[in-house]
C-alpha cells in the first residue's frame, strides 16, 4: 500500500471538505440537534459528501467510517474514518476553532493522519513511521518537565451530566496541578497542538473513533504518550485517552487514577 498516495488524497478530501465549511462559516446556515447539546449542520453534511466522494473517486472499494453517516463497509483491509467538521458547536457560534479530521487505517492500524483547521490555514499530517508535520515543517512535543509548568488542554462529552462528579474531579485535580488548563471545542486541534507544543497534556473521556484517530497518529508521531487512563495503549475505540508529551505522563495517570476520580 502506497501511504504517500493514500497520504495525498486525504489531504485532497479535506481541503475539499474545508472549502464546504469555509463557505458557509460566517453565514447563516441550517442547525439540528442530535442530542441535547450535540449539533449537525448543513455544513457537516456538506462537508462530508464531498470528502467521501472524493475518496470513492479513488478507491471505491475501501471502507468508510464517518460521523454523520455512518459506516460503509469494503471489500479490502482499508478503512478511512472521516469527521467532516470537528468542533460543530464552535463552527454554530462563529468560532474559527475547528477542524476535519480525516484518518487512514490498514489492517486496523491507523497509518495516516491528516487534521485541517480551514479557518486558519493550519494542516497537520502524520504517516505512520515518518514523523508529523505542520503545513510541511516537522513537528515535537513540547519539553516540559513536570505539571506546574504545563498547560493542558480537555473536553466534556455530550453525555456529561451522566458523570458530572467524576469529571469534575479529575479537571480540578488537573486545574490544581497545572500551570492552567484550556477547553477548545476540537479533540482533533487539541491532539495537534499537544502535537506541535503548544500544550503538554490532553485528556477526554467517551469520544468517538473519528475525533481522535487522525489526530492520534499526529500525536504519536511527535513523540507523544498515548494511552487510556489506567496507562493501557489507546485505540480509537476505547472511551478514555490521555495524550502527554512523555515527561508528565506518570504524573497525569496519577491524577486521572485517583480515588476521587474513581
Amino acid at each position: 500500500m502506497d501511504l504517500q498516495y493514500i497520504r495525498r488524497v486525504a489531504i485532497a478530501a479535506a481541503c475539499q471538505g474545508g472549502r464546504v465549511l469555509q463557505s458557509y462559516f460566517g453565514h447563516s446556515f441550517e442547525v439540528s440537534k442530535k442530542g441535547v447539546i450535540d449539533l449537525v449542520t448543513e455544513a457537516d453534511v456538506g462537508s462530508e459528501k464531498m470528502i467521501i466522494e472524493t475518496i470513492r473517486r479513488v478507491f471505491p472499494d475501501h471502507a468508510i467510517l464517518s460521523e454523520e453517516s455512518g459506516l460503509s463497509e469494503g471489500r479490502v483491509p482499508c478503512q478511512w474514518i472521516v469527521d467532516p467538521l470537528d468542533g460543530t458547536t464552535n463552527f454554530a457560534h462563529q468560532i474559527g476553532l475547528f477542524s476535519v479530521s480525516i484518518a487512514f487505517a490498514l489492517n486496523g492500524t491507523i497509518s495516516v493522519g491528516i487534521v485541517l483547521n480551514p479557518i486558519t490555514g493550519e494542516l497537520f499530517a502524520a504517516t505512520v513511521g515518518k514523523g508529523s508535520q505542520l503545513n510541511g515543517r516537522p513537528i515535537s512535543v513540547s519539553d516540559s518537565a513536570v505539571i506546574s509548568d504545563s498547560l493542558l488542554v480537555t473536553g466534556f462529552p455530550y453525555n456529561l451530566k451522566e458523570m458530572f462528579p467524576t469529571l469534575m474531579a479529575r479537571f480540578s485535580k488537573c486545574l490544581k496541578a497545572a500551570r492552567g488548563v484550556r477547553r477548545l471545542g476540537s479533540a482533533a486541534l487539541d491532539l495537534c497542538f499537544v502535537a506541535c507544543g503548544r500544550f503538554d497534556g490532553f485528556w477526554e473521556q467517551n469520544l468517538k473513533p473519528w475525533d481522535t484517530a487522525a489526530g492520534m497518529l499526529i500525536a504519536k508521531e511527535a513523540g507523544a504518550s498515548v494511552t487510556d487512563f489506567s496507562d493501557r495503549p489507546f485505540m480509537p475505540d476505547k472511551k478514555e485517552i490521555l495524550v502527554t508529551n512523555g515527561k508528565i505522563h506518570d504524573e497525569m495517570l496519577s491524577l486521572l487514577k485517583s480515588e476521587d476520580a474513581e
